[in-house]
């Protein structure tokens, strides 16, 4: 992605008023994006959001770009990321939009655009767009101007479309979830989707406000969400981030249970029901654990690229269709084309009612390594990989752990953060050999 002016792993993102996310970019994007991705026929794209007040502002300026360029635009209001990429595909609308920074605080935000097939773009197609970026802008003639409409059942279609990837024989009915949609997009779909599954749902984070998205809520901080399963004696809980492409859950016991242990949960049941194809893509950042309890069970596991992107690119090549990432991303490619946490966090739910377990039992057949994460924010010109202190300890902590655990060193490509991963047998160990290093990268910030 390093030959990309504007677009990251996941889009365009930063912080609200600072370049690039300003309404004047916004509306250039707008138009650049429309030239670029309207084709002969109809022109139309569908504009999402999720909860942010930021998002009101870069949904108006997107409209009157793609106007200039002469496309319409479908807003659907606040919506999940991946209920975007599904109603792009179904209502055959030539891109889809999403204004939404995802797990990020409130004054962040992001635009990112997926395909008319509700994939994300092509690396060609945002190269397209950032060269029409560089033009000076323009406007179609008055009579072909797009124009804006609103989607006013974009809602209880998604609501449908994920209650259609739960089997139908199955009910939710006794089971106790509750949900944390984050403050964000999911807040008026997630609980209705299980409750008219039959669950009891008992709902958290499903107030926002526009400033309060993941705000110690959701899959990035699932404190309020264990304190909630245990105190209600609930059966799980479910942790979704700000536009719902992201799943974290917790067992009865108040465990978290991450897209490690998910897709795991998720591609054991495929195999016993006959339905794997292939075997799991995993990231850099997967555990040791899940590989070998994969081994175990006899399914292929490889490792992608940190980004659910390049979940998705490895998971075309090899045409297999589960892949995750530990923060819970979790691609069904049977299911969706996009990382989509309902959808994934049902699928769990049917493997629970199928074998009468519970979610701690489920994921009883894997043994998590001790993994410590610890990110440094940097702000330097300088990069702290090529350090040569930073080089030297990072080589003594893999000496150190042998074949018995491994290091991960690497930027963050939606924040300005070093991310220092130390995994290995012994918790003591692995923690001290996370601090030493990132004790070395703060240092040559």
């Amino acid at each position: 992605m390093s030959n990309r002016k504007y677009f990251g792993t996941d889009g365009i993102r930063g912080k609200v008023g600072e370049y690039p996310i300003t309404p004047d970019f916004a509306l250039k994007l707008g138009w650049a994006a429309g030239r670029v991705l309207a084709k002969d026929g109809v022109k139309k794209v569908l504009i999402g959001k999720d909860t942010r007040i930021s998002g009101y502002m870069l949904e108006s300026a997107l409209e009157a770009g793609f106007a200039s360029a002469g496309v319409a635009a479908a807003f659907t209001g606040p919506m999940p990321t991946p209920a975007i990429a599904y109603l792009t595909r179904t209502f055959r609308a030539d891109a889809g939009v999403v204004i939404s920074a995802s797990h990020n605080p409130f004054y962040d935000n992001g635009i990112k655009f997926f395909s008319t097939e509700g994939r994300k773009l092509d690396d060609a197609i945002e190269l397209e767009i950032e060269a029409q970026l560089e033009k000076q802008i323009d406007c179609v003639e008055s009579k072909q101007l797009g124009r804006a409409s609103r989607i006013t059942d974009a809602a209880g279609r998604y609501i449908e479309f994920c209650k259609s990837t739960f089997d139908h024989d199955l009910s939710l009915a006794g089971l106790k979830i509750v949900v944390d949609c984050a403050n964000g997009a999911t807040y008026h779909i997630a609980p209705k989707v299980l409750r008219e599954l039959g669950a009891t749902v008992i709902k958290i984070g499903c107030d926002p406000d526009g400033v309060n998205i993941n705000e110690n809520c959701g899959a990035t901080d699932v404190k309020a969400l264990t304190k909630r399963v245990l105190e209600e004696k609930a059966d799980l809980g479910f942790a979704l981030d700000g536009d719902g492409d992201r799943i974290i859950m917790v067992d009865h016991q108040g465990n978290k249970v991450d897209g490690d242990l998910i897709i795991y949960i998720i591609a054991r049941e495929a195999l016993r029901q006959g339905q794997l194809k292939g075997g799991v893509v995993g990231t850099l950042m997967s555990n040791m654990g899940l590989e070998i309890a994969l081994k175990n069970l006899g399914i292929p596991f490889v490792r992608a690229k940190v980004g659910d992107r390049y979940v998705l690119e490895m998971l075309v090549a090899k045409n297999w269709r589960l892949g995750a990432e530990n923060s819970g991303h979790v691609l069904l490619l049977d299911k969706t084309t996009t990382g989509d946490g309902i959808v994934a966090g049902l699928q769990v739910l049917a493997a629970m009612i199928r074998n009468d377990m519970s979610l701690a039992d489920l994921c009883s057949g894997m043994t998590m390594l001790p993994q410590v994460l610890i990110n440094i924010r940097f702000a330097g010109k300088h990069d702290p990989l090529t350090n040569a202190t930073v080089k030297s300890t990072i080589e003594q902590a893999e000496k150190q752990l042998g074949n018995e655990g491994r290091v991960l060193i690497r930027k963050s490509g939606t924040e300005p953060l070093i991310r220092v991963m130390v995994e290995g047998s012994n918790r003591s160990e692995v923690q001290k050999l996370a601090e030493q290093i990132a004790c070395a990268v703060e240092a040559s910030n």
